[in-house]
């Protein structure tokens, strides 16, 4: 039996969103740049796919523009953000994605910007006065805090977030790839400069992605070359993959609240389950529903000799989840994530993440399977 429990990583692709991309495979193969029948056919199926997207997100076509992934629309935002803008100063979180964070890293190495940490606590919630504190004290700023984290589930109020930023005129970049289509986002409300998204992570294909930009501003390419993009992005675009992320998104779209309820109703059983097998387990990060993202669980599992092969031991067994530990020293390469919490790095940690394809009697089998691997560390 193999079950797959980490959906925050990718997501199976689905049927028909498949079958949309064989589809153009098939029967759709010129340039979109192309002038003549075959090219402008193309051209019409991406425009229609960002017209889908953008309609979905309450925004103009125009301000959607596709990319090969989240990472590549993280690093857009973020690095052009900070040329085209004359930016200095940026906040961030500890607990950011790799994509947003040894970017920011890098750029301050370089000495393009002084780089500010808001402060979180064990849960992983930032803090609001911290972050009025940072803004208050600094030039043009660049604030870049995701919307939820993809290894604790824990919510950040981005909305607030896009508030502060307004009221201290500083650009605000939110990474909402673990969010979007799991979540509704009008962007005609929402006071952000820049978010993200990435199809696979909701049944959509690997390798592409998008980034908004809100029109109130206007960056340079990061990728030069043709006029693709509305010249904000050179290459021949990857047309299966646009057309697989538009109905992907419609589709999440479409069955949103359902998926919802039916993904938040196995975290919780498995969060009951869990516990009573192991009662000496806790939960990183936010586990309150309306705090937490619905297809993400974090479980921190007691001491035990064999931590480092608890993943391994799953994998045997036929489940695949993803975790690891808090870093214990310089040299541990652990979850950068659990450490800026103050995880104990003793205890390790497993993300199970969901998706609507998992069901209860999945759950009850990996519950059955942690509990055997920990009588067995037990007795030994």
């Amino acid at each position: 039996m193999k079950i797959y429990l980490d959906n925050a990583a990718t997501t199976p692709l689905d049927k028909e969103v498949m079958q949309s991309m064989i589809n153009v495979m098939e029967n759709h193969y010129g340039n979109p740049s192309s002038i003549h029948a075959h090219g402008r056919e193309v051209r019409t199926l991406v425009e229609k796919a960002r017209k889908t997207v953008a309609t979905l997100l309450n925004t103009a076509p125009a301000n959607i523009f596709f990319t090969s992934g989240g990472t590549e629309a993280d690093n857009t935002a973020i690095k052009c953000a900070i040329e085209d803008f004359g930016i200095t100063h940026a906040i961030t979180s500890k607990i950011e994605h790799h994509a947003v964070g040894h970017t920011l890293e890098l750029l301050e190495k370089r000495g393009k910007i002084e780089l500010s940490y808001v402060d979180i606590d064990e849960k992983g919630n930032i803090s609001f006065d911290h972050l009025e504190e940072l803004l208050k004290s600094n030039g043009k700023t660049l604030v870049s805090l995701m919307h939820g984290n993809n290894e604790l589930g824990t919510l950040t109020n981005i909305e607030k977030v896009g508030e502060l930023c307004e009221q201290y005129h500083a650009i605000f970049h939110s990474d909402t790839v673990q969010t979007m289509g799991h979540y509704q986002h009008d962007l005609s409300k929402l006071k952000v400069h820049f978010i993200v998204g990435a199809a696979h992570k909701l049944h959509g294909p690997k390798g592409v992605g998008f980034l908004y930009v809100n029109p109130s501003i206007k960056i340079k390419p990061m990728i030069n070359g043709g006029p693709q993009e509305r010249n904000m992005r050179g290459g021949t675009e990857n047309v299966y993959g646009i057309v697989g992320f538009a109905k992907a998104l419609e589709m999440a779209y479409a069955n949103m609240e359902n998926h919802k309820k039916y993904i938040q109703d196995l975290k919780d059983y498995m969060k009951i389950a869990l516990k009573s097998a192991i009662p000496e387990i806790s939960y990183n990060g936010e586990t309150d529903s309306d705090r937490s993202l619905y297809t993400v669980l974090n479980v921190c599992f007691p001491k035990m000799e064999m931590a480092d092969m608890l993943l391994f031991n799953l994998d045997i067994v036929g489940i695949s989840a993803s975790g690891g530990s808090a870093c214990s020293s310089g040299s541990n390469i652990g979850s950068h994530v659990l450490t800026a919490i103050g995880a104990d790095p003793e205890r390790p940690s497993v993300r199970f993440s969901f998706s609507k394809l998992n069901n209860k009697e999945e759950i009850d089998f990996v519950v059955q399977k942690v509990k055997e691997i920990f009588v067995a560390e037990s007795s030994v």
